[in-house]
């Protein structure tokens, strides 16, 4: 069963590139958007982080922090987050925990890969509920990201 709007946000704790433990709990007081994506390195991916990237300003000012997340190794997780100059913590849930509580995963992936992450977002408010959840079966799909800001809007 899917996550909806309203619903408690899954608790985590993964690892960012600076090989730091970043949890759920470490945002409580803030809004929190959290991309899932399948793979580093890859054009739609790129293009999902690269748009919030360039609005970061915005969803700041609305007082909301952003990661994404993906199954990706934190050293690649690394490389990817310098060559793209993302301004804010790529996560890995290489242990696939996070994407499964999140219902954001897929068994079999392109190339018979196992285990990777869905694309995804979600809009987690101050007190850790979902406000907005949106987990896409095409990877080739973005997210709706005006209604992303719309709901930060309305928290």
């Amino acid at each position: 069963m899917s996550l909806k709007k309203g619903d408690k946000a899954p608790s985590f704790t993964l690892f960012n590139t600076e090989k730091k433990k970043v949890s759920l709990e470490d945002f409580k007081g803030k809004n929190l958007i959290i991309h899932f994506f399948p793979a580093a390195f890859t054009g739609v991916c790129t293009t999902q982080l690269c748009t919030m990237r360039d609005d970061l300003a915005y969803y700041t000012k609305l007082g909301a922090e952003v990661v994404g997340i993906s199954v990706d190794s934190l050293f690649t997780l690394n490389k990817y987050k310098e060559e793209q100059k993302y301004n804010f913590d790529l996560l890995s849930d290489f242990n696939k925990e996070t994407s499964q509580a999140f219902k954001s995963y897929y068994d079999t992936f392109a190339f018979d890969m196992k285990g990777v992450a869905k694309r995804a977002a979600f809009v987690i408010d101050k007190e850790g509920v979902i406000h907005y959840a949106e987990v896409l079966e095409s990877a080739g799909d973005l997210p709706d990201f005006l209604a992303i800001k719309t709901t930060l809007e309305q928290i």
